[in-house]
């Protein structure tokens, strides 16, 4: 079995200094009634306190356009729980977002009722 690549944590840093300040969020959606896991998908998983995952889904309000006609976004926003005990760890959270494609009848309506606001 081959073994994963990952990149050692300079090189990461390395990478993240030179990102674009702004680039576009276009994550690719998620295909209409797909089955399994979505792991592999494009997605976001923050885990932590409350504010924290407050304060970086701040930064990502571009991936609100994408709660549209065509696409939706799958939203998860829980409270942690201890996988061995069952108890909630006390103000800590997950938080994941995907962008899910639509299927074909709810886009044609969707389509419908946008063009039915905008000649009012």
């Amino acid at each position: 079995m081959e073994k994963a690549k990952s990149l050692k944590k300079d090189e990461v840093l390395r990478l993240w200094a030179e990102l674009d300040p702004a680039p576009a969020l276009t994550p690719e959606p998620i295909p209409y009634k797909h089955e399994g896991t979505t792991i592999a998908e494009d997605g976001i998983r923050l885990c932590g306190s409350k504010p924290f995952i407050l304060s970086v889904l701040s930064r990502l309000k571009d991936l609100l356009k994408c709660e549209n006609g065509q696409t939706r976004l799958g939203l998860a926003f829980s409270e942690i729980q201890d996988i061995k005990t069952g108890a909630i760890i006390s103000g800590q959270y997950r938080c994941s977002v995907q962008v899910h494609e639509r299927g074909r009848e709810a886009q044609m309506v969707n389509a419908y009722l946008e063009a039915a606001k905008t000649r009012q």
